[in-house]
């Protein structure tokens, strides 16, 4: 498949190696955690920044600058909790470009200050497109973050009634998926026919939350 391409100005592109151990500095990372940032990390490349005297965009409060960094990895995993250590040590929002022997995949942080509230992953090879555009970086950042949840329909809707829509959805497909174990196992008839009440209107929440996103 086609894979997103960063169309940014020049002054935008940095292209810096960083090394691991700068994490390992800023976060006192525990044995553990080196290990696993060693065994699953191959590089990490700073390879843009948007920040108003780089894209021309004003920053806000919230967002005074985003970053794009580029993982090359050992597996084809996605290092969460290192990406945790990562959103830690850098004040930003951070766009993710994981790489691995030549597949892509993308990931961005949502994010307050140094706290990393939520992650939004795409599939391995998935084309999302990403504007960059934005009266400014807090806009830029909301639009990065309605690709991935797949709101682009959605465009004037609320981002926080989005991102909260998004979280309830996550959470109805994982109780679903429980439900639907807890089925499977019950031997009582009369159970069974409870836990199928549950699991429809858990389905309809689910529906109509899914119709919420696609505006």
């Amino acid at each position: 498949m086609v894979n997103s391409e960063i169309n940014l100005p020049k002054q935008a592109y940095v292209n810096k190696f960083v090394p691991k151990s700068k994490f390992y500095e800023r976060t006192h990372l525990s044995s553990r955690l080196q290990k696993e940032f060693t065994g699953k990390i191959q590089r990490i490349t700073w390879k843009y920044k948007l920040a108003e005297e780089t894209v021309g965009i004003t920053k806000t409060e919230a967002v005074t600058e985003i970053q794009i960094f580029e993982l090359e990895l050992k597996a084809q995993e996605i290092p969460e909790r290192i990406l945790k250590v990562i959103d830690k040590a850098i004040p930003y929002q951070i766009l993710y470009k994981f790489v691995y022997n030549g597949s892509v995949a993308w990931g961005i942080t949502l994010k307050q200050g140094n706290k990393a509230e939520n992650y939004y992953f795409s599939e391995w090879d998935a084309p999302l497109h990403f504007d960059f555009t934005g009266i400014d970086l807090e806009k830029v950042y909301q639009k990065l973050v309605r690709a991935f949840i797949g709101a682009d329909s959605a465009a004037n809707r609320n981002f926080g009634e989005l991102v909260a829509n998004d979280a309830a959805r996550k959470q109805l497909e994982s109780e679903i998926i429980a439900l639907n174990r807890r089925m499977k196992r019950e031997k009582q008839f009369n159970r069974k026919v409870d836990l199928n009440k549950v699991l429809l209107a858990k389905k309809q929440q689910l529906e109509y939350i899914k119709q919420e996103l696609s505006g």
